[in-house]
């Protein structure tokens, strides 16, 4: 078992400090979006190896049965298909969506062909790989995800009309589908400059009116509102009046399969994710936002979210998704407990968020965890136990 020396990331809308406690730090100049544990090219993880430090993603390869496991080896290759992270979110996120498995494959490709440097500002996919993701709330955790069921949008539809987006608005008597929500949105990214302001600046003043008269829409309307304050005359504003507005207490948990557009608005989770950094904005930030390949990879279809409800098994609560790339679960001990896992599918990496413990392989090597802490656990190490006390979330792949 090896400790993790993780990188954490420095974005403007991060904490200055969750992370940096968690951590058992003061607080950071600059704001501390993420922490990541893993072996993604962009930030790997280091451990001892060797008498030297070396990156696990350079240490994978060359000891992946022992690392991986033969399962994981054949289904994803040499390679740790799942990176965890901290997400410390102090204002929300650009909206953002991640391209499936083939729609990453094919735009990497073309702009490896078309001569894009990967560390491109203006480059959209960075590696051939999906994002399916799951963020489970440390904290109260905010996020605006995927178009809103059809019967919920007509009221969104209702702060465009009669306005300058009226002619954007979708008509008829049959039922919202994700055709005409398609068209709303392109309609939307379409529009100049001096139109967008027009059209956000008269959305905005029917959200100031909806947020202070309650209702169904009034909190979305309030995220509006201070979406705007953040980024004056951002299409993005309207957007995500379009999208489903989800709250998670701490150990609630939320799923988003590829192509869903989402934002998280604010809180501190825990994330894991296929092995990626493909993301597609559509608003609500600086930088780059390739509208035309946004548009392609859209999942534009209404959907109903059901946050993810915990599997218990003893100390351990799973949650369960399709995703073959990872699975989480937490674990409580109290009053120094154990916990032994009887289920080993591949490769796992072990963080404490709260107390502190040791893991013990089947040949009784301890290796000490303390809050901030995580712990790489190669397939070949076995069963092993968590002695000790305090919150740990587990991260192995899904199979």
């Amino acid at each position: 078992m090896f400790a993790l020396e993780n990188r954490v990331q420095e974005y403007a809308w991060g904490s200055r400090e969750a992370i940096a406690a968690l951590l058992g730090q003061g607080p950071s100049d600059k704001p501390q979006a993420e922490l990541w544990m893993g072996a993604h090219p962009a930030a790997s993880s280091i451990i001892e190896l060797d008498g030297g430090r070396e990156r696990l993603i350079d240490a994978i390869p060359r000891r992946a049965d022992a690392f991986l496991g033969g399962p994981t080896r054949d289904r994803f290759g040499a390679r740790l298909p799942f990176l965890l992270k901290v997400l410390a979110a102090d204002q929300p996120l650009s909206l953002q969506a991640h391209p499936d498995e083939a729609q990453a494959r094919r735009g990497f490709d073309a702009e490896n062909a078309a001569g894009v440097p990967v560390d491109a500002p203006e480059r959209t996919y960075r590696d051939p790989h999906h994002k399916p993701e799951l963020i489970c709330a440390l904290t109260p955790f905010d996020a605006l995800c995927g178009f809103r069921p059809a019967e919920a949008l007509a009221d969104a539809f209702a702060l465009l009309a009669g306005g300058p987006g009226d002619a954007l608005v979708p008509r008829g008597s049959g039922p919202v589908d994700a055709a005409a929500v398609a068209r709303l949105v392109e309609g939307l990214l379409a529009l100049g400059p001096a139109a967008r302001r027009e059209v956000v600046s008269a959305v905005v003043e029917a959200c100031r009116a909806r947020a202070e008269a309650g209702g169904p829409l009034a909190r979305a309307a309030g995220w509006a509102l201070r979406l705007h304050e953040l980024y004056p005359g951002d299409v993005g504003v309207v957007i995500a009046l379009l999208l489903n507005d989800v709250h998670l207490e701490p150990g609630d948990a939320l799923y988003l399969p590829p192509r869903r557009l989402h934002a998280y608005v604010q809180g501190v989770g825990i994330e894991i994710m296929a092995s990626s950094d493909n993301v597609l904005r559509g608003g609500l930030t600086p930088k780059h936002v390739n509208v035309g390949e946004l548009l392609r990879v859209l999942d534009f279809s209404p959907w109903r979210v059901e946050p993810v409800a915990p599997r218990r098994a003893g100390a351990e609560s799973i949650y369960d998704t399709p995703a073959p790339e990872f699975r989480l679960s937490r674990i409580e001990l109290d009053a120094a407990s154990s916990w032994r896992t009887d289920d080993r599918r591949g490769p796992e990496i072990v963080l404490c968020t709260r107390g502190q413990a040791s893991l013990v392989d089947a040949r009784g090597a301890a290796q000490g965890l303390r809050q901030g802490g995580s712990i790489f656990v190669p397939f070949a190490s076995g069963s092993y136990a968590i002695e000790g006390e305090g919150q740990f979330f587990r991260a192995t792949v899904g199979l």
